[in-house]
């Protein structure tokens, strides 16, 4: 058995959990948040009472081998680190961490104490992805990739109100890349890895966060284009194009239906199971590396493109995250 700690007391580390209790072999030990009253409050639901308010003491309680961190964005290289160097195995929420530069130093803090390190990209272990994957040969030469996830943030309209919740502070590294624009990044390198070139632009609010963005990434023979937003709503289909057919992906972060449509008029359904909570997926997988020690796991690839393409955008677009000058 597995005992591992939530870092974070929001709704995604509910729905983590309810993923983890269709999943044999995780036991929720513990719950970490800086106020004990909430975490407690937080661990009465699940009937867990060990309750941490310090990172270190937490670290260095031998009975927790795991740690899932679905604190903001900013703080989660501070914590993985912390974890990692102490044995911990970490399933970390999206982005990983702000930039390469803190991503590079925790993949080596993992390979060094012998640990699995996992970004909690929930869409690209889905069921549905990996249709995509079994099927995209069908499509011929890939020629166009359209990927989009605009979500019209409901802190959006408090932001506009004078009320800045951490999904739009600069100091967090968030925004509309690091928050949705990852679920069109990652689906991208997982696919075609990095691209040749990368341009791009982004609307940028007052607190130096980006509300919106889109991105071209050129490669050999094909181009893709990403689009995401949380100040507006996108209900466009999610599109690879080849030369012998086109794939259309219902939602890029939760790929429930697959379908090829092929030139000569027939189409072909190749997944639809809609998934109330597809984070059972990411939860197997972690589980596995960690039985099976596979520490050098392929998923750290992905991370390591995603982050670079990210950098990239935000460097074009000169949006800054306090890491960044360190």
């Amino acid at each position: 058995m597995i005992n591992f700690v939530v870092i974070g007391t929001n709704f995604i580390t509910d729905k983590l959990i309810d993923a983890v209790n269709k999943c044999d072999g995780l036991n929720l030990y513990g719950v970490y948040s800086r106020s004990y009253e909430k975490g407690l409050e937080f661990g009465k639901k699940y009937n867990v009472t060990n309750i941490y308010t310090d990172l270190n003491i937490l670290a260095n309680d031998k009975n927790v081998d795991a740690v899932y961190i679905a604190s903001p964005n900013g703080i989660h290289y501070k914590q993985a680190k912390i974890m990692l160097s102490n044995k911990k195995h970490v399933l970390c929420e999206k982005t990983i961490v702000s930039n390469s530069y803190e991503l590079e130093d925790i993949i080596n803090l993992a390979y060094e104490n012998n640990v699995v390190l996992l970004e909690a990209m929930r869409s690209t272990f889905d069921e549905g992805f990996k249709s995509i994957k079994n099927n995209i040969h069908k499509l011929g030469k890939i020629r166009g990739v359209f990927f989009e996830y605009c979500q019209y943030s409901s802190r959006y309209d408090k932001y506009k109100n004078g009320i800045i919740e951490n999904a739009f502070k600069q100091e967090l590294s968030n925004g509309a890349l690091t928050d949705i624009g990852v679920y069109c990044v990652h689906p991208l390198v997982d696919l075609f890895g990095l691209p040749n070139e990368i341009s791009s632009v982004s609307t940028k609010l007052e607190t130096g966060v980006d509300g919106a963005g889109v991105i071209t990434a050129k490669y050999n023979d094909m181009i893709a284009i990403l689009s995401y937003s949380k100040i507006s709503q996108g209900y466009i289909p999610n599109q690879i194009q080849g030369e012998n057919g086109t794939m259309t992906i219902s939602k890029i972060a939760d790929p429930d239906e697959v379908i090829i449509n092929y030139r000569n008029g027939e189409k072909e359904v190749i997944h639809k199971l809609e998934c109330n909570n597809n984070m059972i997926y990411e939860v197997k997988e972690w589980k596995r590396l960690i039985e099976e020690k596979e520490i050098h796991h392929k998923y750290i690839q992905n991370s390591i493109n995603a982050l670079k393409i990210m950098d990239t955008v935000r460097k074009q677009n000169n949006i800054l995250f306090p890491s960044d000058s360190i």
